[in-house]
């Protein structure tokens, strides 16, 4: 009877197919890489390279991608700032210009920004960013957020009799859900920057934007 079985390592066995490489693009990005691209996104928007809603979609795209492939298209059109010396820009995925991921005390400090938003409004959130902004920039960006998402439920409220007379009644029915959504929101997002993500309230108006990191 002819052995019919795979040498080791041929064709037929399972292990070969495991061992090929996956395309550049189809690479699984991390949360630096994201957090590269969005920074590039931010130098661009602030060059006027992108407008507020081309700004915010891609980075909305930026914070969800999965795999480079989705990453790269985001800044195949745009003209980044040249470093001093004429070099060409890194590319956010090249090594060493991945921002590391956050460490556990980020992480808890991110988690008390957003909770601090119940108690304090705007001004939790204004505190973390002026004392801890400056010293990790996963902190800032939550602390951006969570200040921006205030900002936005705090104006809400001081308007809300003016708007509730203006429209009839139907301003009040929409700052309901405004309510609603303070009520769950920061806590999601607390526990999501707990976990190591950026997390973007949605239907939020970025007041205070980020001018100082450059890359």
């Amino acid at each position: 009877m002819v052995d019919r079985t795979p040498p080791p390592w041929g064709p037929g066995d399972p292990r070969l197919r495991h061992s090929v490489q996956p395309a550049p693009e189809q690479l699984r990005v991390t949360h630096a890489d994201r957090d590269a691209v969005a920074d590039r996104l931010k130098e661009a928007y602030a060059d006027g390279q992108l407008d507020h809603e081309e700004f915010e979609e891609r980075l909305d795209l930026a914070m969800g991608a999965k795999t480079r492939g989705e990453l790269q298209p985001l800044l195949l059109d745009l003209t980044l700032e040249r470093p001093s010396g004429g070099a060409a820009p890194a590319s956010p995925f090249a090594a060493g210009t991945a921002e590391p991921e956050p460490e556990r005390e980020e992480r808890l400090w991110a988690l008390g920004t957003h909770l601090s938003g119940y108690l304090t409004l705007a001004l939790g959130p204004l505190v973390v960013l002026l004392v801890k902004g400056n010293t990790s920039p996963y902190l800032r960006r939550q602390a951006m957020e969570a200040l921006n998402y205030q900002l936005n439920f705090l104006i809400a409220s001081i308007l809300l009799p003016i708007i509730a007379v203006l429209t009839l009644g139907i301003g009040l029915v929409v700052y309901l859900f405004m309510a609603f959504g303070w009520a769950v929101l920061p806590a999601i997002a607390g526990i999501a920057g707990a976990l190591g993500y950026n997390w973007r309230y949605p239907l939020t108006l970025r007041i205070v934007k980020d001018r100082e990191r450059r890359v």
